[in-house]
């Protein structure tokens, strides 16, 4: 088995990995990242539309209550208050004037700014609606180009390494669980490695993959929080799975997100018969929060028995549309649908993950030398309901403390990394057939018992399917040759079982987690959503 070592271990290569590799690289530590797939495909970021929060010193009490206001109240105040007050100089320093990002400008070169739903103000900057993909790539080409990061891509993790189960040493059963990397499966040979390190960052992603319908991309499951929970790391928060309210639904169209800023400037959501339903149901109408917005939808499809709403954006010229949507644009005329002359149809898809792996500001977990950052951990920032565009700052704000804080324990610590134990596997193929069916089985019991509107009496169904679905992928992961699949498969049934837990635990209905009344959870069919009609 290869062992390779490092000071600092990456999981993830979204742009809160990224922007960690960089500051920590900066500072003279050695990184490895690993990756699921190429470095320049798989994660979430790359795909944010609407842009991100840049101005936070223009009213930053505003920004902090909005913050707030959107979370239902309980967001971290230190969380948020961190946010503002380093957010702005992490975009500037890293995304003006180190990558030079081509965010959209007036004629005379100020940066535009735009308002998303629960924003009280202009304060976004962005990349006409491809936001994610102009800084992730950007950021690809520039952390391919230093010296001391190694990047290892088509490399999953499959489990954390602690001294207590690892070690070669009997006798570090004894220490306190502290993590020293990672056994990775490189998906390209079969081969299995021991990366071991002095600091382990999770930066895998949320885990939206564990529902049908969803807009994140393929193989984000879960795995942060998954490998975290089994070597006994905090997780809080998991209940609050936030749904993106406007996904465009078509049939035999592939999902994807419609902005949040195609409503910021202008769209007004409407059902079937033209009528703007969110004029009566909350004083920011079609800009309310999230949670607020994707119920509305939710009920008035089961109301009117439609598969989807609309979003109305005649007020807006056609060229305008077209040149500030134009990603968007494209792909629903590929659809035949042209937003710039028709409404755009959409629907809820689970989107982002509120909780995670529990840490501190400085991204620590409850595990010695395991952070987390970006989606995968939970500063308590966004609480029960996330505000729109906070997620790439946070993903720069993360990565930036965090690499602080490691940089000052790799100068002042003593790190105990012995050999590990070999990884063994059997020999036997894995039964791709079973693995896929396993996996429909999770996304449709999540989609159904766990989705947009629970219950104890769904919820309780959830855990009894997923709890002896587990049972059956842990005795077909121990006796069969690891793949990628597999190990996705492993994780996804755990993240979603810690899900289902959450919301067990949790009877009040706040912000992404709702608890229907005993009348309310008999009303409707369980999957409005249906793309075939």
């Amino acid at each position: 088995m290869e062992t390779i070592r490092t000071d600092c271990l990456v999981i993830g290569a979204g742009l809160a990995g990224s922007a960690y590799a960089h500051h920590a690289c900066s500072q003279g530590l050695s990184v490895t990242m690993i990756c699921a797939d190429q470095l320049s495909t798989g994660a979430n970021s790359k795909w944010a539309q609407g842009g991100i929060i840049y101005d936070t010193s223009y009213h930053p009490d505003q920004l902090e209550k909005d913050i707030m206001v959107a979370s239902a109240n309980t967001a971290n105040p230190e969380a948020v208050h961190s946010l503002v007050a380093e957010g702005q100089a992490a975009v500037q320093d890293l995304l003006l004037d180190r990558l030079d990002i081509p965010f959209d400008r007036s004629e005379t070169g100020a940066l535009q700014f735009t308002r998303e739903g629960g924003h009280s103000d202009k304060r976004i900057i962005y990349a006409k609606d491809v936001t994610g993909r102009a800084i992730l790539n950007n950021f690809h080409d520039y952390v391919r180009g230093i010296q001391n990061l190694d990047i290892r891509e088509n490399h999953v993790a499959i489990d954390l390494l602690t001294l207590s189960h690892n070690s070669i040493h009997s006798i570090d059963k004894y220490k306190p669980i502290t993590c020293i990397g990672v056994y990775a499966l490189d998906t390209l040979s079969g081969e299995v490695k021991a990366i071991i390190a002095k600091k382990t960052i999770l930066a895998t992603g949320g885990l939206g993959q564990v529902f049908k319908n969803t807009t994140n991309q393929p193989g984000v499951v879960g795995h942060g929080v998954a490998m975290a929970r089994r070597v006994g790391a905090r997780i809080i928060d998991l209940e609050y799975i936030q749904f993106h309210p406007t996904v465009f639904l078509k049939k035999n169209c592939q999902l994807f997100l419609v902005s949040e800023a195609v409503r910021g400037e202008g769209g007004v959501l409407v059902n079937g018969d033209g009528h703007a339903f969110m004029d009566a149901l909350h004083p920011m109408k079609s800009l309310a929060p999230r949670d607020i917005v994707a119920r509305a939808i939710h009920r008035e499809l089961i109301a009117s028995g439609e598969n989807c709403v609309y979003i109305d954006l005649s007020s807006k010229k056609p060229e305008y549309i077209r040149e500030r949507f134009p990603s968007i644009y494209e792909r629903a005329l590929a659809c035949s649908v042209d937003i710039s002359r028709e409404p755009i149809p959409v629907a809820p898809a689970a989107h982002y993950t509120c909780g995670g792996v529990y840490t501190d500001l400085s991204g620590r977990s409850s595990v010695l030398n395991l952070n987390a950052i970006g989606e995968t951990a939970c500063t308590g920032l966004h609480g029960a309901n996330r505000l729109a565009s906070t997620s790439l700052l946070e993903c720069l704000v993360s990565a930036k403390l965090t690499a602080r804080a490691d940089v000052d324990d790799l100068k002042s610590e003593h790190f105990h990394l012995p050999e590990v134990k070999k990884w063994v596997s059997p020999e036997r193929a894995a039964d791709e057939v079973l693995i896929q069916q396993d996996m429909r089985l999770i996304k449709s019991t999540m989609w159904n018992y766990v989705g947009l509107i629970r219950s104890p009496r769904r919820l309780q169904r959830a855990r009894r399917i997923l709890g002896q679905l587990e049972e059956e992928i842990s005795s077909f992961y121990a006796g069969a040759r690891l793949t990628r699949s597999l190990v996705e498969l492993r994780n996804a049934v755990k993240a979603a079982l810690l899900v289902v837990h959450a919301a067990s635990l949790n009877p009040e209905s706040k912000g992404s987690h709702y608890i229907a009344a005993e009348e309310e959870e008999i009303d409707g069919p369980l999957e409005p959503f249906d793309r075939g009609k």
